[in-house]
């Protein structure tokens, strides 16, 4: 069965329950516009950053936590290519994973990156959970979770 995430909220739906009663399409807790089908359930933590982008990378939505994570406004960040806004790079990788999972439609879990935070000057490390779409509209969802260092 899908699973359904809200870029906004991190609200998951199964796909029983997004058919039942004629429920919109959207979020059903926050009401947003449109939710993300996943393969398999995800579970957002406290310190992940949901960035949803459409199929040339641009940010439609800067969601849970991606603003006290990244410090970046959603306002600044929609409408701007995700790499490039959050200053996103994937040290070591092969290839960019984010055009992997766009061009493949597969998910690329657990890929070490760093994101520059609004504001300063060093970079952070992290690691990214991509995830494509699966509708007509093709784009992604972008997981960021901040490596705490201790």
């Amino acid at each position: 069965m899908a699973v359904f995430i809200c870029p906004r909220c991190a609200h998951r739906a199964a796909g029983a329950e997004r058919t039942e009663g004629h429920q919109p399409r959207g979020c059903p807790r926050c009401g947003f516009g449109f939710t993300v089908e996943l393969m398999d359930d995800y579970y957002a933590g406290p310190l992940t950053a949901l960035v949803c982008c459409d199929r040339d990378r641009r940010v439609l939505v800067a969601g849970h936590a991606a603003t006290p994570i990244t410090g970046w406004p959603e306002h600044a960040l929609i409408g701007c290519e995700v790499s490039a806004a959050l200053g996103l790079a994937f040290p070591g990788a092969p290839d960019d994973p984010i055009a992997r999972a766009l061009e493949w439609g597969v998910r690329v879990l657990r890929q070490p990156c760093t994101f520059r935070p609004c504001g300063r000057d060093d970079d952070r490390d992290a690691v990214a959970d991509i995830f494509p779409a699966y509708d007509d509209d093709g784009g992604l969802l972008l997981a960021l979770t901040p490596v705490t260092k201790g």
